[in-house]
């Protein structure tokens, strides 16, 4: 283990006091109070309370790197911010570290211009509005990337969009104003270099929301997950991040740090899933036992604590590399943890689910709710046959044959 700097070490202290003393208790009522009595999607106003109070607290923008806007921490310290606040999904969004604002703002102060940084990048490192990020559609397996068929055609001094998105995350919050955009712009060229990313206000005529989906019968109101159609939907041509033809690029960029993030929240919730697993295991009885003694439950606990360890120091070593190496080198270790850390957090969540008998699997307790966005996760950020097809491939790259057609390595420990 890296030994953490003292500024890191007092930001990790005081984010876990903040999440014990303001968020956990009030989980249920942020969920309360995202629906009126119609049904209709609202802010939760315990948000904005919370939001305010972590803001006063200098617990803000914590997770950009190289920028003034941010805590100025590595990706290695940032993590360990993540998983704290990965035990309750809310957390994220108070201390305005939330995807997929956090990618947006990002990429925004990178490649952004000065009216995009006033008009978008400042409200939302203000906490004021939302963004989402456009990318997966109905109509191909959006697993491959270049699969992509949404469409931006130039034409005179703006850009014409057409196409249809799903699982749009944000999409669905009254407070989203802008999409980051994924389409083609240049179907000639070579399949990498054929994408753009292009900022679309989410007033612009010609937006349709079909529909919002759902997670194993989740809404996730406020957030959403929108299914939208594009038809002739004008922009300023100047909304174009970095290029034609540099979609690609951005996303890369975007990924790596957000993959920390997600991995370090599935780790943080693992651990409170592992927390309820034993409490519930020790305070139910049956057959004359604490439910923690009967079959095999112990060895259950004990091999949550060691995958949710191994998951977490396999993390970890990722994000020291992406610190030190870049993210190019790190590629491999970053498929890895996406792989790991989701799935060793459903372990632990569906063990959970177990110990808690019938009401695991209710609105009780919040279990089947995280079990469902967990499971998701292996999708979200592609699927698990992906980012194993990353692992095996740089793996293989380091063996070739020879001329005699014996294998050689050029394997180098990364330990």
């Amino acid at each position: 283990m890296i030994e953490l700097r003292p500024q890191a070490v007092d930001l990790i202290k005081r984010v876990r006091d903040f999440i014990d003393e303001e968020i956990a208790h009030n989980e249920n009522l942020y969920h309360e109070q995202s629906k009126d009595a119609s049904g209709k999607w609202l802010v939760p106003p315990i948000m904005e309370e919370m939001k305010a109070k972590a803001k006063a607290a200098g617990l803000w923008n914590l997770f950009l790197p190289e920028s003034e806007n941010g805590a100025g921490l590595t990706n290695y310290e940032y993590a360990h911010l993540a998983e704290a606040m990965g035990a309750y999904g809310i957390s994220s969004e108070v201390f305005n570290c939330s995807a997929p604002d956090t990618g947006n703002m990002e990429v925004l102060e990178r490649y952004g211009n000065d009216e995009h940084k006033e008009k978008y990048l400042k409200p939302l490192l203000n906490g004021e509005i939302r963004s989402a990020f456009g990318m997966t559609e109905p109509g191909v397996a959006s697993s491959d990337a270049t699969n992509i068929a949404s469409s931006a055609v130039l034409d005179g001094d703006e850009y014409v969009i057409n196409g249809e998105k799903w699982w749009t995350s944000g999409a669905g919050d009254p407070r989203c104003e802008i999409i980051i955009f994924m389409c083609v712009t240049n179907p000639d060229n070579h399949r990498h270099q054929r994408q753009s990313q292009i900022l679309v206000p989410m007033n612009a005529e010609g937006i349709e929301i079909k529909k919002m989906m759902h997670v194993f019968g989740y809404d996730d109101a406020p957030h959403g997950h929108a299914h939208i159609k594009f038809t002739n939907v004008r922009v300023p041509k100047e909304n174009l991040l970095l290029g034609e033809g540099r979609g690609f690029e951005i996303a890369q960029g975007r990924l790596g740090p957000g993959r920390i993030h997600h991995c370090m929240r599935a780790i943080g919730l693992a651990e409170r899933a592992l927390k309820m697993m034993c409490e519930k295991g020790m305070e139910r009885v049956a057959f004359g036992k604490p439910i923690i003694q009967l079959g095999g439950n112990m060895d259950i606990i004990a091999n949550s604590r060691i995958e949710i360890d191994q998951a977490r120091l396999l993390t970890l070593r990722a994000a020291h590399m992406m610190d030190t190496v870049g993210n190019k080198v790190a590629a491999s270790e970053i498929a890895q943890i996406k792989v790991v850390a989701p799935n060793v957090c459903c372990d632990v969540i569906d063990r959970a689910i177990q110990i808690h008998g019938g009401a695991g699997v209710s609105q009780v307790y919040p279990l089947a709710n995280m079990y469902a966005h967990m499971r998701t996760l292996r999708l979200a950020d592609g699927p698990d046959e992906v980012h194993r097809r990353a692992v095996a491939r740089q793996e293989l790259g380091k063996y070739k044959l020879n001329e005699q057609g014996k294998v050689e390595s050029s394997y180098i420990s990364r330990s």
